[in-house]
């Protein structure tokens, strides 16, 4: 009975003294959470009023998010009664273990740094990369998040776009935008090229310099091949490279100049 009762008293003992301990822990966990959470909020807030490059900002947010979290943990762990030597000892080699485990994380979490640092890209470019083509909405620690222009999200790792090649379409801002205009061996090709021109005069988004350049650039198997080549500031590249075959085929089309269909003449001996 003695060695019973001086168990109990032991164990009420610890419960006590842990007890309270752990309480004001859980309490110090669910605070510091919130005001983690309230902190990066407004850190973020500040960032965009002190107009912080886009690109840096989730990076940023997702740092101090997980530094601070991790120094609550930490904290937390002392006020349990954890010594804090072999707490850290402990985080060390657990991190060694998961550092090994996540190598894939890790090289993701460097490529992110290196974007950012290097910014070979930034959040509003139109990129190509990984076999996708999309405007670039947000570059988070381990990911880039990608839009497509059918509206689909495309999530793709850090590490694959700092060690492969990409294409950024927005780094400069005029683009070359080319075609091929096929007509038949028949039809006058100066009167091809003056009707082109004529249509590229006209468009006020086509630039002057460099010059527009139009002339025969191959002899086709069944076609003369007339080569276009106009310089336009890049938010106009698509509205001129579609309105530009629009106007071409009605003007081909109204001046007799055809467009002609791949053909094979065949020679049978009698």
């Amino acid at each position: 009975m003695e060695n019973l009762e001086t168990i109990m008293t032991m164990a009420k003992g610890l419960i006590i003294e842990y007890g309270i301990n752990l309480i004001e822990a859980v309490i110090a966990l669910v605070v510091g959470l919130w005001v983690v959470n309230m902190l990066v909020k407004q850190v973020g807030k500040v960032m965009v009023k002190r107009e912080v490059d886009p690109s840096l900002i989730p990076f940023l947010k997702s740092v101090l998010n997980i530094s601070l979290k991790a120094a609550l943990v930490i904290s937390i762990a002392g006020m349990v009664g954890i010594e804090m030597t072999s707490f850290v000892a402990i985080l060390g080699a657990a991190g060694l273990a998961v550092g090994l485990a996540l190598q894939g994380t890790l090289q993701n979490f460097a490529g992110g740094v290196m974007i950012l640092l290097f910014k070979p890209f930034k959040v509003g470019d139109v990129i190509e990369a990984a076999g996708y083509v999309g405007g670039v909405k947000e570059i988070q620690i381990f990911n880039t998040i990608l839009s497509t222009p059918d509206n689909k999200v495309i999530i793709i790792p850090n590490g694959n776009l700092a060690n492969s090649s990409m294409v950024n379409f927005s780094t400069m801002e005029t683009r070359r935008v080319d075609f091929s205009f096929g007509i038949d061996y028949g039809d006058d090709f100066e009167q091809a090229k003056s009707a082109i021109m004529e249509l590229v005069n006209a468009d006020s988004r086509i630039l002057k310099d460099p010059e527009p350049f139009a002339r025969v650039g191959e002899l086709g198997d069944s076609s003369v091949n007339i080569t276009v080549r106009l310089w336009v500031n890049s938010a106009d590249y698509w509205d001129v490279h579609f309105d530009m075959i629009e106007k071409v085929k009605s003007t081909f089309d109204a001046k007799g100049i055809s467009f002609p269909y791949p053909q094979m003449d065949v020679h049978q001996d009698k």
